[in-house]
């Protein structure tokens, strides 16, 4: 299934080529009734011309904006192809933001019109369009009886489809005239440093970072008649954005997932070959196997025990005696394959970026046999710029470079990054664009370096190092992957700028917290237990065991213990999964500092 990216001028150009190529085949499937239902191609680009009309008949124009609010579902890809046809530009917004999010998105960009999936998401989206003079039409996909008292046009999904089904359009002139370097979409970055700021995305940069997806997983597509994709990570991200247009382009057949909560059955469900996801995911799968084993027979344990140590041996490039191979082959039938085929037993590589890999956890599922890729990538790069090749994984480092990206290391160690992949600017701010692209060069922020066989490592995050009093610059990412890979913490931050030792905000488990109430006799409130001496000073071992494995200035002194994690909903965390640190310092400022 092979394509040459570089052949189009535009994202719209190849899935109209794609859909007359492949026709009645499944392309896009949802749940419905419990059971997965598909839509062929031929059914989404009729869907596609009906959406793209009706937005012409809203006053949608070439250059104008258009909001997407919703989980991940056909009609996401559906709607965000049908706006790029008419020349407008689209501007994701995520499911699990607030009120006051949408408000800043919706004026910022001058957005026309919202397409928006269901009455929960339109309670909480139509009080941002009150301060909006340029958004007067809502397209709701759900179709419910509910009605809405605010001022603003809400269209229902289906019947725009059935009012456009025989209207003619000619989609051939306009497509003809996108260019490559056109603004293909706006994406607003996470916002971990405050405002978010809309990262315009063209065609081409898409496109090229498909070409590199290509490259990367040349060898695993090749010969595969029927190529499977899980969908999860939501598509307002850009990671799972670009994804969707190179699985276009590819020909896949692409699953929506339920959600978190239901990924793993899906997995098992859709046998996919492919599925990306961030760190926070393989964190959680590396505990619940973790959990899942306590229960099992010591036969069983010992079985894992020894797959691990083979697998970690191994991946390690160390020589395996002959009794060790032949054990180890016998583990790839007696564990690996288990552990396979309870994600669905057909997965050729899981594809992990969004933030840094904890380098144990992968080390962990890949003695386990998931094929697990780790990759670096930002907003502003459409968004990948390294990833690790399927035939020679590096856990410690995020690969070499995708085809057509460069990158130089500028003195102070920042990555700079240019090429195609690189952004338009950011959307209506010329001030922080000039900041951050000088002379078509991205500088990500991110500090790192190169090995000997030209992989990328990524050593920090520049603007969140730590200076202690001494001046010496800490990484607090590396101390807290070391403290939340213990079974005992959930979530931990650093704090001690230009102190003369850290300290640390830390989220036990709950689970673990609660059972440790049960067998102690204490009140199994987790906001008790935070509190409570005796547990304080379990955590404190826990904490002792892993600063054995730090250096002097990297070890944690003291901390305070919190009773709930950092979420997107108290905004201690961005939809991506990175916590915002300005935020949690604002909360828990003032215990830090008592700390001292």
């Amino acid at each position: 299934m092979s394509i040459n990216f570089d052949n189009y001028n535009n994202i719209v150009a190849m899935f109209f080529e794609k859909s007359k190529e492949m026709k009645d085949k499944p392309y896009l499937w949802k749940k419905n009734n419990n059971e997965f239902e598909s839509l062929s191609w031929k059914n989404v680009e009729l869907l596609v011309k009906s959406i793209a009309r009706s937005l012409i008949g809203l006053g949608v124009l070439k250059g104008d904006r258009v909001v997407i609010l919703s989980e991940n579902r056909p009609e996401w890809q559906i709607a965000d192809l049908a706006i790029m046809s008419i020349g407008a530009i689209t501007v994701p917004v995520y499911t699990t933001s607030t009120t006051s999010d949408y408000s800043h998105v919706i004026n910022h960009s001058g957005a026309r019109c919202m397409i928006i999936s269901s009455h929960e998401l339109c309670l909480k989206a139509l009080p941002a369009l009150e301060s909006s003079s340029d958004c007067k039409s809502i397209i709701k996909i759900d179709d419910d009886n509910h009605s809405y008292d605010n001022p603003v046009n809400v269209l229902q999904w289906s019947d725009l489809i059935k009012s456009q089904e025989n209207q003619n359009y000619n989609f051939d002139d306009e497509i003809k005239s996108i260019k490559r370097i056109d603004t293909a979409c706006i994406i607003y970055t996470s916002g971990t440093g405050g405002n978010p700021k809309g990262v315009m995305l063209s065609h081409g940069a898409m496109l090229s970072n498909c070409t590199g997806a290509q490259v990367l997983l040349k060898n695993l597509l090749e010969g595969m008649d029927e190529i499977k994709f899980l969908s999860w990570l939501p598509l307002s991200h850009s990671y799972e954005h670009t994804l969707q247009f190179f699985t276009l382009g590819i020909g896949a057949q692409v699953y929506y997932s339920e959600g978190i909560d239901k990924l793993v059955i899906n997995m098992g469900e859709v046998s996919p070959h492919f599925m990306t996801a961030v760190p926070r995911f393989y964190d959680s799968l590396h505990t619940r196997i973790s959990q899942g084993l306590k229960k099992q027979g010591k036969l069983s344990q010992a079985l894992f025990a020894t797959t691990l140590r083979l697998g970690k041996k191994k991946y390690n490039g160390e020589k395996l005696s002959f009794i060790e191979s032949f054990t180890n082959s016998i583990l790839d039938k007696l564990v690996r394959r288990k552990v396979n085929k309870r994600f669905g037993g057909s997965l050729k590589a899981l594809i992990s970026g969004g933030s840094a890999l904890n380098f144990e956890v992968g080390l962990y599922l890949t003695a386990l046999g998931l094929p697990l890729l780790q990759g670096y990538g930002q907003t502003e790069t459409a968004p990948v710029v390294s990833a690790n090749p399927p035939e020679k994984v590096k856990l410690d480092t995020v690969g070499p470079l995708f085809h057509g990206v460069k990158v130089k290391i500028a003195d102070d160690g920042e990555i700079l990054v240019s090429g195609e992949n690189v952004m338009n600017g950011y959307w209506n701010d010329p001030d922080a664009t000039s900041k951050t692209l000088i002379d078509g060069w991205v500088h990500t922020g991110d500090i790192g370096e190169f090995d000997e066989e030209n992989y990328l490592k990524i050593t920090d995050r520049k603007k969140d190092i730590l200076v202690n009093a001494g001046g010496d610059n800490i990484s607090p990412s590396r101390v807290e992957a070391k403290l939340d890979i213990e079974p005992e913490i959930a979530q931990s931050m650093l704090y001690g700028d230009f102190k003369n030792y850290l300290v640390a905000v830390i989220v036990p488990d709950k689970d673990f917290a609660i059972n440790w109430a049960k067998e102690n006799s204490k009140d199994e409130n987790f906001g008790s237990i935070v509190k409570d001496e005796n547990f304080n000073k379990v955590m404190k071992e826990v904490v002792n065991k892993v600063n054995k494995n730090l250096s002097v200035i990297e070890q944690v002194r003291k901390f305070i213990l919190i009773d709930h994690e950092f979420t997107i909903e108290n905004s201690m965390m961005t939809p991506s999964m990175k916590v915002r640190r300005f935020a949690v310092k604002d909360k828990y400022g003032d215990q830090l500092e008592d700390l001292y």
